[in-house]
């Protein structure tokens, strides 16, 4: 499975267990199917500090166990009734919520993929993962650490350069946003209104390098590569590195 990494300190343990100062990971489970639910909760439920808190058959009931929970991850499925996944996390992130989610889905058309990163879900993966690709992307989430299946992360890469899957998601998008196309750029040039470190630095985050990579190739401060991103994720309206590597290789990057 591929990870893209949030910052560029070190995140990695010491081991498999968790310390004393780690916190527990709460986890909410959102699926229709009952047995993928008992499945997940098999999978993952005590593994490195997981800790199973809640389940929800569907998008609408899992908003309610959310708010009541306050998980930091939600395992949640694409394809639910009465509210799918996209749905939710859209909701999610309109209400503020915190909690991280994953999207575990037995699909990967190009419509869930495109559509379920620029809702807001932080990671993408096939429900026949490995369980231990599973554990690592739930404990991957609170830091926005994003994990995709190795087919998802292709699929991904390919849509975006090729520009397909980019028109409005959303009624009154404006804007450069993620939810709108925008004319391709040559790599060398940066945007309108993007200076050209920061496109610099939105084209190797796009290529999947960490913070602390980006700033020995540019010669740069940890620091101000984060400023750099910050000041990205304001111009292209994103939220997360994902949804910035989208929008860079959309923008031609």
């Amino acid at each position: 499975m591929v990870s893209i990494s949030e910052t560029g300190s070190d995140t990695s343990g010491t081991g498999d267990g968790i310390t004393d100062q780690q916190s527990r990971t709460r986890v909410l489970l959102v699926d229709d199917e009952a047995l993928m639910r008992a499945g997940l909760r098999l999978m993952i439920d005590g593994a490195r500090g997981i800790d199973v808190v809640g389940e929800a058959a569907d998008g609408r009931s899992g908003l309610d166990q959310a708010r009541a929970l306050e998980p930091d991850v939600i395992l949640m499925d694409v394809r639910m009734p009465h509210m799918d996944g996209i749905a939710a996390v859209r909701a999610l992130r309109e209400e503020g919520s915190t909690a991280r989610v994953v999207m575990l889905t037995a699909f990967d058309t190009d419509e869930f993929l495109l559509d379920a990163l620029r809702a807001g879900a932080v990671s993408f993966l096939l429900k026949d993962s490995p369980p231990q690709q599973v554990v690592e992307a739930v404990l991957d989430a609170p830091q926005d650490r994003a994990r995709f299946s190795p087919e998802v992360l292709a699929r991904l890469v390919r849509l975006a350069s090729d520009g397909q899957g980019t028109g409005p998601t959303d009624a009154g998008t404006t804007g450069t946003g993620p939810g709108r196309a925008a004319p391709a750029q040559t790599p060398s040039t940066a945007p309108a209104g993007i200076t050209e470190r920061e496109w610099e630095v939105g084209r190797l985050v796009a290529r999947g390098l960490t913070n602390q990579d980006i700033a020995e190739q540019l010669f740069l401060s940890l620091a101000t590569v984060k400023t750099h991103l910050g000041r990205l994720f304001d111009k292209l309206q994103v939220t997360n590195r994902v949804q910035l590597a989208i929008r860079v290789l959309e923008l031609g990057g």
